[in-house]
């Protein structure tokens, strides 16, 4: 494979980053900018699409792919890790690979730095006079942390959790072990809320997890559990949520993902006492450009060496 022509919706400082690394790697290789959303009139001598979510902020593609799709593209790489932001249609083509893995430390540090702003009370901690209040603060170590799926994520917050002495718990689909010493398994979704201190939601977004977390789960979470959503809106039932802390099982909610999002003005989300919410930001860190370039690249150099693409996700 000689020819790298590549079509890419990231912003161009994003492509200039691709650029200065292919300049090096592939200095025949192109990065054309195309504009973002459903792909159309794509360069026909481009035959790799970069691609950004389309299913986003209220708008939902057509069921149908544009006439000519999917035009010249041999390969489609989703600069997202999950696929439920992209229509069905897509997969029905080229080879869609994913950019599963990218963000996972930055996702796995936004959930621990939740918990311990639980834990330790910040910001509320703060003093602004000097009418000192002292507040016990609560320790991480000897607490259980549970986690909902464990994938790339759920492996990076399980082992930075567990350096901290923090207890582990998780649960996930598939029977494979977990490949992190010290994780115990829950025996179903029930148990792992029922056991939990603190418990992240790290699962794919598919037919039969959406609300997963209903109200029959929440009623089996510890008194006071500090549940943490890092993944989708669509995986949490949002008014059984608000019952759950309105009765107490629920003690603190840190969301960083809703359903719809943005959530429409005056919901009681946003001001509800005992919830975080953050918008859809976990994932995004000022190494963003450097991560997202990483793992297109490394899949690149799969690609022109004519080798089997990792990430698949319509393998």
């Amino acid at each position: 494979m000689s020819q790298v022509i590549i079509a890419s919706q990231l912003d161009e400082d994003y492509n200039d980053v691709i650029r200065a690394r292919l300049a090096t790697l592939h200095p025949q290789a192109q990065v054309i900018g195309v504009p973002a959303g459903v792909p159309s009139d794509l360069p026909p001598q481009a035959n790799i699409l970069l691609l950004r979510p389309i299913n986003v902020r209220g708008y939902t593609a057509p069921d149908t792919p544009p006439p000519g799709w999917p035009y010249g593209a041999q390969w489609v790489h989703l600069v997202s890790s999950g696929i439920d932001f992209y229509p069905q249609w897509l997969f029905n083509g080229p080879p869609v690979t994913t950019s599963r893995g990218s963000a996972a430390d930055n996702l796995a540090e936004f959930a621990l730095a939740a918990i311990f702003a639980a834990s330790k009370h910040l910001p509320a901690i703060w003093v602004q006079d000097s009418q000192w209040q002292f507040t016990a603060l609560r320790p991480l170590k000897g607490t259980t942390l549970g986690i909902l799926g464990f994938g790339a994520i759920g492996q990076r917050l399980a082992q930075k959790a567990l350096g901290l002495g923090i207890k582990v718990v998780a649960l996930r689909q598939s029977t494979t072990p977990f490949g992190v010493d010290g994780v115990e398994a829950a025996r179903d979704i029930h148990d792992l809320f029922a056991r939990a201190d603190h418990l992240v939601v790290a699962a794919p977004l598919t037919d039969a997890t959406r609300h997963i977390i209903n109200r029959d789960v929440l009623g089996s979470a510890r008194p006071g559990l500090h549940l943490i959503n890092i993944a989708r809106g669509g995986l949490l039932d949002q008014e059984a949520l608000l019952e759950a802390l309105d009765n107490g099982r629920i003690g603190l909610a840190s969301l960083d993902v809703t359903e719809p999002e943005p959530l429409p003005d005056g919901h009681p989300l946003y001001t509800h006492p005992r919830v975080r919410l953050s918008p859809h930001t976990s994932a995004i860190s000022t190494n963003s450009q450097a991560e997202i370039a990483d793992t297109f690249l490394a899949n690149l150099e799969r690609y022109v060496a004519g080798l089997a693409l990792a990430n698949v996700a319509n393998a």
